[in-house]
Parts: C-alpha cells; structure tokens; sequence
C-alpha cells in the first residue's frame, strides 16, 4: 500500500525487477521496550531468510534515550535519520500512564506527518480462535488530530480540560485515503463513525467532509454510524463492515477491539502512511511481565514488516513471508498465547520463527493464499474542497473562571457590576450545562465557572472590547483562567449552546 508520488514503491510489484530495484532499501529499525528486542530479532530473522532486500539501520529511542535526560525520548540524529530513511520498523515502545514523557509513538507519528493508520484485521479461523470466522475488515484512522492533539491543562483544583482539534484538511485527506485504499483493493464500502449528534461542530465537520468527498467515488457504496451504535454492530456483525474510517481515538479504540475480535491483538500489524515516510508496527504493547522469556508471539510485527515489504516494492517477498506465516499456523505451531484445539506444538518466540523459516515457498491450503495485489499503488487525487473563506465576526466572548464565592445568581450578580458598555452577560455555565439564568438546582457545581458575553446590541464587537473586559474581571478580583472569543462564519454561529440554553 502507498500514498502519493513520495510514497510510491521503487517499482510496480507486477513488473519485472530491475538490477537498480534489488538494490537494499534503506530503513531504520527500532527493537523497543519489553518483549521488543525478542520480537524484532524473530521478524528480521524471517525478512532475511525469505529474501528482503533491505539496508538497516538500528536505532535507539524510548526508554533509554530519557534516562540520558531526553525528555522525548528521541534524539535530534535520530529525526534526522528517520526523516533521512523515510521507512520505520518499530517494536513497541513503553509509554508511561498517567505523569511523564509523552507517548512517543504518538510523537512519532505526528512529527513524521504519518496522517494515515490502516489496521487490517482478517479472521484466521479454524487455526486461531474466533467469534467471527467470516471477519475481514480493514480500519482506518486519522493519525494527528483529536484528542491525541495531547493538548491538556488543569484549569482549577477541581477541573482539567483536553481539547479536541478537527481541522478540515486532516479530515479530507482521511477520508480520500479510506476511499483510494477501497478502490484499488476491491472493496467495496466505507463506513464513516462519529459522534456528531454530541459533537456537532468537530465529529460534525469530519461527517460532512466524508458526505463531501463521498461523492468522487459513485463505485463505493458509503454509510455513517453514531460511533457507540456504529461500534456495537462491528462487534455483533463485523461481516457486514468493509473499509471503516473514523477520528483518532474512536479509530485507536475500535482498531484494537478489532483485533482482538479476529483473534489477537497480538496478531495485528499497522501500516502509518504519510507524505514524507512511513511506520510500520505491532500494535500490542510491551508485556514487560514475559520479556525475556521467549515466549512472545511475534506475529504482530511480522505482519507489519510484510505491509513494510508490500509499500517498498518487495511484494514478490512479502507473499513469501505471509504465506510461509500462514502455513505455519495452519500447521498447529502456535506460540501458547494462540494454543488451542487446533494446535499441534507450542514453540516460543525463536522456534516459531524458525519454523516460519521453514515453510517459505509452501502455500496454506485452507486459508486463502496472500496476494500481490496489496502492493498496487495508490496515488491521492490532488483534488482538494476548497470552500471559499468565510466572513468573520466576532460577537461575544467565554471567559472561564476559577471561582468559589457561592452560587450562580452571586456571581452573576457580580459580573453585572463590571463595566463592559459593549458587552452583556448572557449565560453561566458549570461544566457545559446552563446554572444561570434559571439554573437547575440538582446540576452539580465546581469552582470552574463559563461566563458567556455577547455584544450588547447584536452587532459584533473588537477585541479592545474584551480587553476592557478582562481589565474589569482583574480589578474585581475574579481569577480568569481562560477565554475563547465567539464567532459568527459567514452568520453561522462558530460556537456551541450551554446544555439547556
């Protein structure tokens, strides 16, 4: 698979290789947390045996490289060289919960403007345990935006806020990427999932942008779901489901129940495709508990590796590998994470390689053989939704406050008393629903407190007015901790109502 013209293979997979495209591709290699050293040895291992043509360079992230002080996990040789290489192998990453260093996969992939996330996930029943033996269903996610933005403050002791980011751009170029990756793999829906009968305004424009881009391909049947409905028809009838795209963190969230419903997570590769590189990884963690041991299945990684083969032009190995991997399993060599009625031998981490090794050139009889056709180029239309910009008017104005000098009707009592000629209070909110005027006494409250003004007459208001404002707020007293103007777009409101405004 492959995007546009900086992602195309170094040759057709159908056309003859030439000298020059045998040449080792160039890419980096990182061996990871945990199990990731284990994991990493046994797929590369499997690469060379079947014949991959690849130059590698080894690199160090994670980890060890914050024990040295760098906060990110990653040091400025290393960007280089990845951005140099264009082509990643990793290994999982530990991530800390909670405190610490940001997640450097997310770093990863949005540094690298790795904007696409594809996850096939394909039932290998009878040889490995499912609930959905007719499964084959491909997820793609939007890579940068979201949530995953990572943007995050506490705002008060009582309230901590992430906000969400959508921009137009990200949504579009998802979106055309989910129906490309359709077409030119024979598929033959896409199904769109958000939650925009809540989130009007983000999960809505990503909705409207996939209605829009939909019609350039009349060849593609096309649906949306509310993402919680969407969610629980994939896990009840995933047959039904083809190409799903969807935001970033119900994407990271329904990938990997996905997954798992096909058999293990343990099992799933993901592809992260952009304009400048590309990423290939497991998508199972580190599992720290059994590093070492060589158990681990590596599966997982080797299926990214053959994605990695399939985007570089080496599709003629990658069906080797994947054939030779299928056998395998066919064959009853599991690793005990798959052990089961269908298993004939439990191997650790090395043996299963070996005898992954020993299989290349033999066929699976009963699951379906891999196919060159997945290394088919795939090239983005240059066509792009350009709507014209909006006119722009600022007509009022969210202040947030920290504040705990009693109720509602107190404290709009006391931003009354502000002198704000151009400006009146319209509405307090406590955590998005409506306290005054003519709050519900059962809403409960906190000391963050959005107090909405809007100009006086209708009209619009500059940003001196809200200036004035905050000067007015800060000779009171009143702790302001945040402001977020209001805007109309060509006399659309750019903002949302308080919960029973």
């Amino acid at each position: 698979m492959q995007m546009s013209a900086a992602f195309s293979p170094a040759r057709s997979p159908a056309a003859q290789p030439s000298d020059s495209a045998r040449l080792a591709v160039p890419i980096a290699v990182a061996y990871g947390d945990g199990i990731g050293p284990e994991i990493m040895t046994a797929t590369l291992r499997i690469l060379h045996a079947a014949g991959a043509r690849l130059d590698i360079a080894p690199v160090t992230i994670g980890a060890e490289v914050v024990k040295r002080g760098i906060t990110s996990g990653i040091d400025e040789p290393t960007w280089k060289l990845l951005a140099k290489r264009k082509v990643f192998l990793k290994a999982p990453l530990a991530t800390p919960q909670g405190g610490g260093m940001k997640s450097l996969n997310v770093t990863l992939r949005k540094t690298l403007g790795l904007y696409a996330n594809v996850r096939p996930c394909q039932s290998l029943h009878p040889f490995v345990a499912t609930r959905h033996p007719a499964m084959d269903v491909v997820i793609i996610r939007e890579n940068e935006e979201d949530l995953y933005a990572g943007i995050e403050h506490r705002q008060t002791d009582d309230v901590y806020q992430c906000l969400k980011l959508i921009t137009r751009q990200g949504c579009e170029r998802i979106v055309r990427y989910a129906f490309e990756y359709a077409r030119v793999h024979g598929r033959h829906k896409v199904t769109c999932m958000t939650k925009d009968n809540i989130m009007k305004m983000t999960d809505g424009l990503f909705h409207r942008v996939f209605d829009e881009v939909s019609l350039a391909y009349p060849d593609i049947a096309k649906e949306h779901l509310i993402v919680d409905i969407g969610a629980a028809r994939l896990v009840d009838r995933p047959e039904d489901f083809d190409v799903v795209v969807l935001p970033n963190l119900y994407g990271d969230i329904l990938s990997d129940i996905t997954a798992q419903m096909a058999g293990s997570i343990g099992l799933a590769g993901s592809a992260n495709i952009g304009h400048g590189g590309a990423m290939f990884e497991a998508i199972h963690g580190t599992a720290p508990d059994i590093a070492g041991q060589d158990i681990a299945n590596p599966s997982g990684l080797l299926k990214a590796g053959i994605m990695m083969l399939h985007h570089v032009g080496q599709s003629d190995v990658a069906t080797l590998v994947e054939n030779a991997w299928m056998t395998t399993l066919e064959r009853g060599i599991h690793t005990t994470d798959l052990y089961g009625s269908r298993s004939r031998t439990a191997v650790g981490t090395a043996a299963f390689a070996d005898a992954v090794i020993e299989n290349l050139g033999e066929v699976p009889h009963s699951l379906p053989p891999a196919s060159t056709a997945i290394g088919l180029a795939i090239t983005l239309p240059s066509v792009k939704l350009k709507p014209r910009p909006a006119e722009k008017e600022t007509v009022g104005v969210d202040v947030f406050l920290n504040w705990r000098g009693g109720t509602p009707v107190v404290l709009a009592s006391e931003l009354n008393r502000l002198e704000a000629p151009r400006l009146r209070l319209q509405m307090i909110t406590s955590r998005g629903v409506k306290v005054w005027p003519a709050g519900h006494s059962d809403t409960a409250l906190t000391d963050h407190w959005r107090c909405r003004f809007m100009a006086l007459d209708g009209g619009s208001i500059a940003q001196g007015d809200i200036i004035g404002l905050l000067e007015q707020m800060r000779s009171a007293g009143l702790d302001f901790i945040k402001m977020e103007t209001l805007c109309t777009f060509d006399d659309e409101p750019g903002y949302s109502l308080g919960q029973g405004q």
